[in-house]
């Protein structure tokens, strides 16, 4: 289902704010909760009584914030999470265990990369890689028993844009999980409408959007009650949490399996910010879209040679007809700038005056980062290839600001080098 911005406009201030008592989200900064009694606390215990049980596994604030961002993502339900990476962690860990494998198609963000390939790997997770057109190697995979497939809308920092819809319909002939992480894309693409179980965000990015809340969320699907693919054989692990919890039954699964032990819970404050972030999402998401295809346009037409731009917006893409199709309203933030070799995009770099430097995306300011030598810089030069990092490669995330002020800042640090 499409909507325009101004249907989230709309949803988001009217979901943040409430009409009687604090017109703000409110606080529950308790770690513990008071029980009535033993047959109340008893009852939480069970799932069967809807209250707080302890703040490792969720607390009112949370709780406003996860229901908020599964109506953004038309999803049943949600789990916020510390950080993006706990998100990740607590979907990986509460649904795969040792000898599973995991598919990922695309190139990744750095930390995505090394959760699969190193951390995971240490637990006996396996994993495979593929290009996200790469769709023979995809169905091999699926056909030989792959219990999860995790890609990102768009990938960071490679700029690579999978087909989402034909992915899901390959995993779903093979009754096997999609996962797919939207950090760059909230409200642009809703990857459950298109046949996705779980999507997961880094909220820290674009939906705080001033860089004060740390977070991360994942958005299910509604399980259903029979026929869905969790009844798979294959997923015989978890078959009690769907026989007892239906359509509900990835919260539990994602709780008992993964956040109850492991602790990757959201904080209230945290979610609090984030919510104030979430009522501009849209205005945001709009403004920045538009002005990062204005951006990559005129650093096109006016970088000096040997430095070059690269967004799907612009026809030389090989994405750019999938970017045509599927993304309407943009890819998000991020664009990159090839410098050819570390040295140059250094000086580059070093030469702006509007854009900051850090290690963050989806921010109201504009934001810069040379790859190789930082989030990238423990990886080898295979892996560095397929996550479409090169020597020169800088990343830069719109902000706010005035798109033409921005190009004329990379122009300038660029004529500089």
């Amino acid at each position: 289902m499409n909507h325009d911005f101004e249907y989230y406009n709309t949803l988001l201030v009217q979901s943040v704010g409430g009409k009687v008592g604090p017109i703000a989200p409110t606080i529950t900064p308790s770690a513990a909760y008071g029980y009535a009694d033993a047959q109340e606390a008893e009852g939480i215990f069970s799932g069967e009584v809807n209250k707080p049980l302890y703040a490792r596994v969720g607390n009112p604030t949370n709780a406003k914030l996860e229901g908020i961002v599964a109506k953004i993502e038309g999803g049943f339900g949600a789990i916020a999470t510390a950080s993006g990476m706990g998100a990740l962690s607590m979907v990986t860990t509460a649904l795969l265990k040792s000898s599973d494998e995991i598919l990922c198609v695309g190139g990744f963000f750095g930390g995505t990369y090394t959760l699969v390939n190193e951390t995971l790997k240490r637990f006996g997770i396996s994993n495979s890689f593929c290009t996200i057109n790469d769709f023979d190697y995809m169905e091999q995979k699926l056909s030989e028993g792959v219990k999860m497939v995790l890609l990102e809308s768009v990938g960071n920092p490679s700029l690579r844009l999978p087909d989402l819809k034909a992915i899901a319909d390959l995993c779903n002939r093979y009754e096997t999980l999609m996962v797919v992480d939207n950090t760059a894309t909230p409200l642009l693409v809703r990857p459950l409408d298109l046949g996705a179980d779980i999507v997961v965000h880094s909220t820290t990015k674009n939906m705080s959007g001033n860089s004060t809340a740390l977070g991360g969320i994942a958005v299910f699907r509604a399980v259903k009650e029979e026929g869905d693919k969790l009844l798979n054989e294959k997923y015989a692990d978890v078959h009690k949490f769907v026989k007892k919890a239906g359509k509900k039954a990835f919260i539990p699964i994602c709780k008992k399996r993964a956040i109850r032990d492991m602790g990757m819970t959201a904080n209230a404050f945290g979610s609090f910010l984030t919510m104030l972030g979430l009522e501009t999402l849209a205005l945001r998401v709009e403004r920045i879209n538009n002005s990062v295809a204005k951006v990559a346009a005129i650093l096109e037409e006016s970088l000096p040679e040997g430095i070059e731009v690269n967004h799907p917006s612009l026809a030389k893409s090989e994405d750019h007809a999938r970017y045509l199709s599927d993304f309407s309203n943009g890819c998000g933030p991020l664009l990159t700038l090839e410098c050819g070799t570390p040295e140059r995009a250094f000086r580059l770099l070093n030469n702006l005056k509007l854009a900051t430097l850090t290690a963050n995306i989806g921010d109201n300011r504009t934001l810069a980062l040379h790859m190789q030598s930082t989030i990238y810089s423990d990886f080898d030069e295979e892996a560095r290839r397929f996550n479409g990092v090169t020597e020169g490669l800088i990343r830069v995330s719109i902000g706010l600001e005035d798109p033409e002020a921005i190009a004329e800042d990379f122009l300038q640090a660029a004529e500089a080098v």
